[in-house]
């Protein structure tokens, strides 16, 4: 029965100088090959033209390269990509690359399917088969790299852990995959400039702010009241909102670094008055940035997007608090590529 291949990125760069050495190769040799498989985000072994073809066979004998495969690309009317990503063991994941006048955004996942239950979310319907890699991350922001440096003639400028999973039910794996990401050995992004959404996990937020990241945080939170948040976001019975303003005002704490809430405003669910006091409420104990999203549907009548007044109402009673708010508009709409719209449509 033929041994199953490792994947050679799951080796770090001591590990593949040991390897070289160990048969018989200059160690400075893993260096080349860990250049070519971050910095140069090499798919095969061929594309290593600075080594040997022995030593590439013998690379070929030895491991594999399970990079992700853009399947298909769908563009919208807004100029807005989204990437059906085919994993190496055949799964789906999406991708998206939002453009603006002064950016290209990455939005990657981090999950097939997701781990929570939030009802509004596409995402939230599919199982969750599995946790992504550091280097299936990786791949879907140089395929996005790629696409903006061909379609918007500059590089990506920001990338937000805002896509298909829960990042921090998928935590090693993302901060690998960040660390990599902002490694000069890697693509040198500022960690100033990718976001990791979470729907609110409290432990892992404490653990976060204990690892000293540089990244931004932005939570879903959609509710400061707990019935209903628990009503739309069912796991916050397990991780109640107390617990989660305590492991947000820890990382606040440790990090100096403001947060930012993603809310979403409903019809009869959460456009009342008493819906934005207790929202105000809750972003006192932190500087804080709320942005309001549109409602992007996914089929299920609960859920509809609020009335501008409803909106205008938030808007005004937090700018009034001394909370700055940003009202976003989606994008992608009309390819499913919106927010809380992936779920392998493509």
């Amino acid at each position: 029965m033929q041994a199953i291949k490792k994947d050679i990125r799951a080796l770090t760069k001591e590990q593949l100088r040991t390897f070289f050495e160990a048969h018989g190769d200059k160690a400075f040799r893993g260096n080349q090959v860990y250049e070519w498989l971050w910095g140069k985000a090499a798919h095969s072994f061929d594309e290593m033209t600075n080594i040997s073809k022995e030593t590439r066979q013998m690379l070929e004998d030895n491991f594999v390269i399970n990079n992700i495969r853009v399947d298909q690309m769908q563009r919208s009317n807004d100029g807005t990509i989204k990437n059906a990503v085919r994993l190496h063991d055949d799964l789906i994941v999406e991708s998206v690359l939002i453009p603006t006048p002064t950016r290209t955004t990455a939005c990657v996942s981090s999950q097939v399917g997701c781990s929570l239950d939030c009802k509004f979310c596409a995402t939230a319907k599919l199982k969750r088969m599995r946790n992504l890699t550091p280097d299936e991350i990786y791949d879907q922001v140089v395929a996005i790299d790629n696409e903006s440096r061909l379609y918007f003639d500059r590089p990506l400028s920001n990338i937000v852990f805002m896509g298909m999973g829960e990042p921090l039910m998928n935590y090693n794996n993302v901060l690998a995959a960040i660390d990599k990401i902002t490694s000069p050995e890697g693509l040198g992004m500022s960690p100033r400039r990718i976001t990791v959404s979470t729907s609110g996990v409290p432990k892992m937020i404490k653990k976060m702010a204990d690892t000293e990241v540089k990244f931004k945080l932005a939570v879903s939170l959609h509710s400061a009241i707990d019935e209903v948040r628990t009503s739309i976001m069912p796991f916050n019975a397990t991780f109640p909102l107390a617990d989660l303003r305590e492991a947000l005002e820890y990382w606040y704490g440790k990090t100096k670094s403001r947060i930012t809430y993603e809310y979403v405003v409903w019809k009869g669910i959460n456009d009342t008055r008493n819906d934005v006091d207790a929202l105000v409420k809750f972003c006192k104990f932190a500087p804080s940035k709320v942005n309001l999203i549109e409602y992007n549907p996914i089929g299920d009548e609960v859920f509809k997007q609020a009335d501008n007044s409803a909106i205008e109402k938030y808007q005004q009673i937090l700018e009034r608090n001394g909370i700055t708010v940003t009202v976003r508009r989606s994008r992608g709409k009309d390819i499913d590529a919106a927010c809380g719209q992936l779920a392998n449509k493509s």
